[in-house]
């Protein structure tokens, strides 16, 4: 594999913003920022230590007691602006994505979009914080809920989704009245600093919005920081078990969404043509470099040579290319390190037995040779003890596996650890119904490759795949970014006892 370009050459250094402004800190490391389509270093990023944290923390803690003040009416009309500068600037933003993760540029456009449909959400703050009033819950007593927000919260966002997974958590946390810390991936970390301008020119205060940048050190000292209430996450899941044990270690709230492998059960009654056409894009797509890409398809009873062969023949006619060049359907993996990973695992496969149908290995991009490229790849007949089915591979490697029946497919999806999400393809709505009833995952598509919520229902998966108790956007991340306080009231008047020394009993 080719190593990327000269290291030696002068670049952009990435800045971070806190309180308001961008900061170039004076640190000891630097990582570099590589362009996937052709391995060119094209940007470098400070690596924050504790001393940059602990800044942003008290920048986000002096805005606080402001910003948890303010109306809920005057944060979504904030919201409303910064929706607005989002659309009027989401075509730089999806460049500014294909340019540091490799994904198609088309691709990045609607990964905006569906970051954009979460604010749209938050825009609706005044309403979804409303509580709950009983009257005279005892003689003249009312008791009556109200949320508030939880304090300072940080989001730890992953490479695959630089805009749309940061914008699953900061407009809920600001909505509410939190302030915010936000620490990108290290791999593309430029669109969160265009983020915050942007929340800034919509008329957010200064240390509202605030963007750390770096590695594993810059995280401890985000979970390890007494100033900070709430964490986000979204990743792989050893380390959404490290961040959500570190995070309960330090008394904080904590929201962990791990990895996945997401499988398409493919029964006899499928339609063909348009059941291949979803397995496609929602295994491909983004390179599969999406938490909720399918990576395992589980043929039922007879179909499986036929779902195969449709799948391969679409797989063959994918181009991979550089994902702002028109006509491309897959971009470069985000990494060498990573692309290099994921061949391994097609070698892995070939050496335990799948049979491999399409293989992705040695692509060739005339003039992007140094590019981080690799094809798509499938396998058939692959068994469930193999590596290329236990390990979320996070690359375009599809598995086949083969199933007699609807209970053993269930069962097969059920064993698996990690819970995200599944689909199931099917024209019965009995056998639909039974599948979804039964697998044990957060998220299931009847006929829908890729289930994953609009911003007024909840995101998140079950067993391995999540780490907490509560899912990010929609009701469940007002739950999250408030606490409830639970107010009983009496006003006296003349003609009202006073208490006495005994427990009152309602009524």
């Amino acid at each position: 594999m080719n190593k990327p370009a000269d290291a030696r050459v002068s670049v952009e250094k990435i800045p971070l913003w806190i309180d308001g402004k961008h900061l170039t800190p004076n640190v000891a490391r630097w990582g570099e920022v590589t362009n996937p389509a052709t391995g060119a270093i094209i940007r470098r990023v400070p690596f924050c230590a504790a001393g940059e944290i602990d800044a942003a923390v008290r920048a986000a803690q002096n805005a606080l007691p402001g910003w948890a003040a303010t109306s809920p009416l005057r944060r979504s009309r904030v919201m409303q602006k910064f929706m607005e500068l989002m659309q009027r600037n989401q075509q730089a933003l999806a460049r500014l994505v294909t340019e540091e993760n490799g994904k198609t540029l088309t691709d990045a456009v609607g990964s905006v979009q569906r970051g954009l449909e979460v604010a749209e959400f938050a825009c609706g703050i005044p309403q979804l914080l409303k509580g709950e009033y009983s009257e005279n819950v005892g003689p003249a007593v009312d008791s009556f809920s109200i949320r508030q927000p939880v304090g300072v919260c940080a989001g730890i966002t992953p490479f695959n989704f630089p805009v749309m997974v940061p914008m699953w958590m900061a407009p809920m946390a600001i909505a509410c009245g939190n302030t915010f810390i936000l620490k990108p991936s290290e791999k593309d970390p430029s669109p969160s600093v265009m983020i915050a301008e942007l929340l800034k020119e919509a008329g957010l205060p200064d240390g509202v919005f605030n963007v750390v940048q770096g590695d594993k050190e810059s995280v401890d000292a985000i979970l390890s920081h007494p100033g900070i209430s709430a964490v986000s996450f979204v990743g792989s899941t050893p380390i959404a078990k490290y961040i959500y044990e570190q995070s309960a270690r330090h008394g904080k709230r904590v929201q962990a969404l791990g990895g996945a492998k997401n499988h398409a059960v493919v029964l006899p009654d499928a339609e063909l043509d348009f059941t291949a056409d979803a397995i496609i894009g929602a295994a491909y797509g983004a390179a599969g470099e999406r938490c909720m890409a399918i990576s395992a398809v589980v043929a039922v009873g007879g179909i499986g040579d036929a779902i195969v062969g449709k799948i391969k023949e679409r797989a063959q006619k994918i181009m991979v290319g550089p994902g702002d060049k028109e006509g491309i359907d897959m971009g470069p993996l985000v990494t060498a390190a990573h692309r290099d990973k994921v061949a391994s695992y097609i070698d892995a496969g070939v050496k335990e037995g799948a049979r491999l149908v399409v293989d992705g290995r040695n692509v060739n991009i005339p003039g992007y040779e140094r590019g981080f490229y690799l094809g798509t790849t499938l396998f058939d007949r692959v068994k469930p003890e193999m590596s290329i089915y236990r390990d979320e591979i996070f690359g375009p490697v599809l598995s086949v596996l083969r199933a007699d029946t609807v209970d053993e497919a269930i069962k097969v999806v059920n064993a698996n650890p990690y819970g995200n999400g599944t689909a199931v393809f099917t024209n019965s709505g009995g056998a639909a119904r039974r599948f979804y009833e039964e697998v044990n995952v957060g998220m299931v598509g009847v006929n829908v490759p890729i289930p994953v919520p609009m911003a007024f229902f909840s995101f998140g998966g079950w067993k391995s795949s999540l780490f907490g108790d509560l899912h990010v956007h929609g009701a469940e991340g007002v739950r999250f970014y408030t606490r409830t306080k639970q107010v009983t009231a009496r006003w006296p008047r003349q003609d009202t006892p006073a208490p006495g020394f005994n427990i009152p009993t309602l009524g």
